[in-house]
């Protein structure tokens, strides 16, 4: 069996997270094992099915709450290469600062070193300083790096310097297909109390800035003031900004219009009882949450910062600039209304078609890692 050394800095329910499992569940876990490294101390949402599938967790904490520099990390992640000297590879998830991992991984004779690109941009970008580790990072991982995957072309042209470009295997952000197939029941106005006419509006990711679920509290704001009471609002995963967002909602009298549901381990019920998706974010790679949407026929409307990419060509996904008012959000959310396709067959057909299998996708994985 080969072990390969995931580096992810923590394995909660997140896009490349979700990603990540979605492969490990369908390896060939005779011949590969995935092991992990957090840089967190603290409990993740996969790490109970992660270990039940004979994984490592390791982490570049000693104790909760523990500063740990660039510098102490690696240091880390040598020792815990070092004190476990199976691995066959190292698979870095952490854009720009898999420069240093993987440098880390090469200095302990690893011998196949993954960059693997999930994104398309940074906070990073937005300074001198900033933008000129970004470079420095691209050069390190040119150098470090035996082999490239990235979710998509856009953040291939992101991470990886153009002589890579070649070499690059684009490995979809693929799904487990068959989980999203099934039929609305109302589930969601049921456990809510609201009534079957409501139009439930369904926004997913990680609750910080970059997610930008205060423009859809605003958005929410504006229908009241406009008196349309058609929709409610249901907001779902954990963040640093949970508190500033409830208050954001109470502060603009929305609360009846919008729900908080934390983490929830049905994802493919949210979207089949929910009417239309929003994604308001500043940027991101290729969000699985978008083809997991398109997998369950929903349609997406979607901020302008998001790749192209991710519209499979189905009539799912429509754009809009975060620039525009809040009734260009809303027409765009009416057409969508109208476009959600419970052809499950046909859409299996279409994104297995695209490359979206995960069980395809593992193959090419495994060949990768072979």
């Amino acid at each position: 069996m080969k072990r390969i050394l995931q580096i992810v800095g923590g394995m909660n329910r997140a896009g490349a997270e979700t990603m990540l499992m979605n492969l490990y569940r369908n390896i060939d876990r005779n011949k590969y094992q995935f092991d992990f490294v957090y840089f967190t101390y603290d409990k993740c949402d996969y790490d109970e099915e992660i270990r039940s599938m004979g994984g490592r967790i390791f982490t570049t904490q000693r104790f909760k709450g523990e500063e740990v520099s660039v510098f102490k990390r690696a240091m880390r992640l040598r020792e815990i290469i070092n004190d476990n000297a199976s691995f066959h590879a190292v698979h870095s998830h952490t854009l720009f600062s898999s420069s240093f991992h993987l440098g880390v991984a090469k200095f302990c004779n690893i011998s196949k070193r993954i960059a693997h690109s999930h994104n398309t941009n940074d906070v990073n970008s937005t300074t001198f300083i900033g933008r000129l580790y970004q470079k420095f990072s691209r050069l390190l991982i040119h150098c470090f790096a035996t082999d490239f995957i990235a979710c998509g072309e856009a953040a291939s042209k992101y991470l990886f310097l153009s002589s890579d470009s070649e070499k690059v295997l684009f490995l979809p952000n693929a799904i487990d297909l068959d989980k999203f197939t099934l039929k609305k029941e109302h589930k969601i106005q049921l456990e809510l109390g609201l009534g079957f006419h409501k139009k439930m509006v369904l926004q997913i990711g990680r609750l910080s800035q970059v997610k930008n679920f205060e423009f859809t509290i605003k958005l929410a704001s504006y229908l009241k003031t406009i008196g349309n009471d058609d929709f409610h609002f249901i907001f779902v995963g954990q963040g640093p900004d949970l508190e500033k967002l409830k208050k954001l909602r109470e502060d603009l009298k929305v609360n009846d219009l919008i729900t908080f549901l934390g983490v929830r381990g049905d994802i493919p019920n949210l979207f089949a009882n929910s009417d239309i998706m929003l994604m308001p974010s500043y940027h991101e790679g290729f969000p699985v949450v978008l083809v997991e949407a398109q997998a369950a026929g929903l349609p997406s409307v979607i901020s302008t910062n998001i790749s192209r990419e991710v519209d499979l060509g189905i009539n799912l996904v429509s754009f809009c600039s975060l620039e525009q008012d809040y009734k260009e959000w809303i027409i765009q959310m009416e057409i969508g209304l109208n476009n959600k396709n419970e052809d499950v067959d046909f859409l299996k057909q279409i994104l297995t078609k695209k490359g979206f299998s995960v069980i395809e996708s593992a193959v090419k994985l495994q060949k990768l890692y072979a």
